[in-house]
């Protein structure tokens, strides 16, 4: 248990303002500060924080309290994880009394799953440095896509051994219950076809380089894998399943490292794999995240809108995936957020683009090629739509639904004659078609 010394320390140091800032973007308002309720998805902010009484209030959900329950209400942390999370980010040092062995025995479901997932972020880790399959195939492969020792470091990239349970053997030898390695996923357990009622082992992301996935605080909640070998029947990547930790349509990649930077840059870049956030990171644009591949999803919006209303989303030179994501940016303009969407040249992807590049002209090139979402919309469906009318009164009801989305009657009409004006067809004719 935490010693009482520890937790009045932690309550005299920790500054309610900076560790809610970590998450929610504040706006002074007079001697308080204001944000968007990070519990609902409200437009209008209603949440406040008095940095003089300590306390917040979000009157759009009804909670409130102090710096601990803020914690555990938006990290669905325990009371000792809490403490533990404010006495490492204020550097105070955690006196602990013993535990006895019935209260090792009760703790939650989350945290031993928490602890298996950080064991895990650690065991492939030291794999990557330590053991010479590591260094030959999965240091020499990040290294070979140009990230630094220091960025791999910074990032927790990893490897995992090709062999069936090297990673599951080692985490039970340390003590950690097989009960809670399958939980997260990172230990598959089968029956024994030939011997019944006897089970096999065996580790999921065997063979394959590791990106561990954080949460915004930066607890381990997953991980995606990538594989080396040419094997046809494995997936290239592979991410941790579904689990009481773990939840895809909510997590985005890299937001713990990038969240400070997109409230300070008021603009968020979203990307699609790991290898773009990473490259585009170590080139010195902070403030990127990525939807792993995965679908957009408005939980994963409502992420991002907390910290800024800007998101500019940067797509592959390969125009083929582009129409399959126009559907994710309507979630965007369905959250009144602002979107900008940027191309780069045929065959380039963030990644390479960052690769190729320094920082000046990525961030040049960001500058001049970010367009704004029903420019980029209007031009890439006219295109298409080329002069066939039947196919262009289709783009022009795709674009108006699109506008459609937007909660902001001003900003629907701007965008109304903006559409007009590309178009060339007259506003009554969108105005009529919206109503």
């Amino acid at each position: 248990m935490i010693s009482k010394f520890t937790i009045d320390q932690v309550y005299e140091t920790a500054r309610l303002e900076e560790v809610i800032g970590d998450f929610v973007q504040l706006k002074k308002s007079g001697s308080n500060f204001k944000g968007l309720s990070p519990f609902t998805d409200e437009r209008t902010p209603s949440f406040m924080v008095s940095p003089v009484k300590q306390i917040w209030k979000d009157f759009s959900s009804g909670k409130g309290g102090n710096v601990v329950a803020f914690l555990m209400e938006h990290e669905h942390f325990t009371y000792p994880e809490a403490i533990k999370y404010l006495a490492r980010k204020y550097n105070i040092e955690i006196e602990e009394t013993e535990r006895t062995d019935e209260q090792k025995a009760q703790a939650d479901e989350r945290e031993s799953m928490y602890l298996v997932s950080e064991y895990a972020k650690e065991y492939f880790k030291n794999t990557l440095w330590e053991k010479e399959m590591g260094k030959a195939i999965g240091l020499t492969y990040f290294r070979e896509r140009g990230f630094t020792d220091e960025i791999i470091k910074k990032f927790g990239l990893g490897y995992s051994l090709d062999q069936w349970d090297a990673f599951t053997n080692s985490a039970l030898e340390e003590g950690y219950q097989l009960e809670f390695l399958q939980k997260t996923g990172l230990t598959i357990v089968k029956e024994d076809n030939n011997n019944p009622g006897v089970s096999k082992k065996f580790d999921r992301f065997k063979g394959r380089v590791m990106f561990p996935i954080h949460s915004m605080s930066g607890r381990v909640l997953g991980f995606g894998g990538r594989i080396l070998s040419n094997e046809k029947k494995a997936a290239k990547y592979l991410n941790s399943p579904e689990s009481e930790i773990y939840h895809k349509s909510k997590v985005l990649y890299g937001i713990y490292y990038a969240k400070q930077a997109i409230a300070r840059e008021d603009n968020c870049y979203l990307v699609e794999g790991y290898t773009d956030v990473i490259q585009l990171y170590q080139r010195g644009i902070h403030n990127v995240v990525s939807s792993s591949g995965t679908a957009l999803t408005s939980e994963q919006i409502r992420l991002i809108n907390r910290l800024t209303k800007n998101i500019t989303v940067l797509f592959d030179g390969d125009a083929a995936g582009l129409r399959a994501s126009l559907r994710g940016i309507d979630l965007i303009l369905e959250q009144g957020m602002n979107v900008k969407v940027c191309t780069f040249p045929e065959g380039e992807d963030p990644d390479s683009f960052a690769r190729k590049n320094e920082l000046e002209e990525i961030t040049l090139y960001l500058k001049e090629n970010a367009k704004d979402f029903i420019q980029f919309k209007t031009s890439l469906l006219a295109e298409e739509a080329a002069n066939d009318p039947l196919k262009k009164a289709d783009t022009i009801r795709e674009i108006v639904n699109s506008i459609s989305k937007i909660p902001d009657r001003i900003k629907r009409e701007i965008y109304i004659q903006e559409c007009a004006h590309i178009m060339n067809i007259s506003e009554d004719v969108l105005f009529n078609t919206l109503a």
